[in-house]
């Protein structure tokens, strides 16, 4: 399930805190990978606009955008293939059907398709693609996206994000609630670490719980 941006955000901003307070290595260690895994997940989430479309793109598009969220994708030795279904879109004319390739995302924007305009955004593909071997088809009610692979080599997921969470995720992250993978981190860590480890983590949370919410009551590890 995709976790809301201004979530991430709040994540981020107790993770910064809690390390501004943190002295022993491995805990910095364990709250700077986390940092970095918010900060990419962040970054991933698609921007509000077409980010490649121009103003003057954007003055002449009629209706209302609409974001598109559901897809599917395959791939063969030399492409990854995005599947998007959009009824009707064969019978746009093919300008109005655009995809902007770089080496690691794509945009696509579908103009005055039933008086509606769809967008999709793809950041941080996770190898390199080939620009000039990319391209798009449109067929009967879908659009397919293929981009070429610089090499040939299997992909396990679309995205660098998807790859770190997989590698990163513990039992702990599969919840609804992002943060309470980060407070099963911190209670892993103060079971398994000595005092002064114990101590630093609760001096940590304490403080960081005091500014940001007063009145809460402070985590029961």
């Amino acid at each position: 399930m995709a976790v809301a941006r201004e979530e991430l955000q709040k994540d981020l901003e107790e993770v910064k805190e809690l390390l501004t307070n943190a002295t022993r290595k491995r805990v910095r260690d364990v709250l700077v990978a986390e940092k970095q895994k918010l900060e990419l997940e962040i970054k991933n989430q698609p921007p509000p606009k077409p980010k490649d479309v121009t103003e003057e793109e954007k003055s002449s598009l009629g209706g209302y955008t609409v974001k598109i969220n559901n897809y599917g994708w395959d791939q063969s030795d030399k492409f990854v293939k995005i599947y998007i279904s959009l009824n009707g879109v064969q019978k746009l004319p093919a300008e109005n059907v655009q995809v902007n390739f770089t080496e690691r995302s794509f945009d696509l924007l579908v103009k005055n398709l039933n008086g509606k305009n769809y967008t999709m955004t793809f950041n941080n593909l996770l190898k390199p693609i080939s620009v000039e071997g990319s391209s798009r088809k449109i067929k009967t009610d879908m659009i397919l996206v293929m981009c070429k692979k610089k090499r040939e080599e299997k992909w396990d997921c679309l995205t660098q994000v998807e790859k770190e969470s997989k590698e990163k995720e513990k039992a702990a992250y599969d919840t609804a609630d992002p943060s309470e993978g980060l407070m099963n981190i911190l209670k892993k860590m103060y079971a398994e670490g000595d005092d002064e480890m114990k101590r630093t983590i609760n001096k940590a949370w304490v403080e960081s719980r005091e500014k940001q919410y007063k009145g809460d009551i402070p985590m029961d590890i």
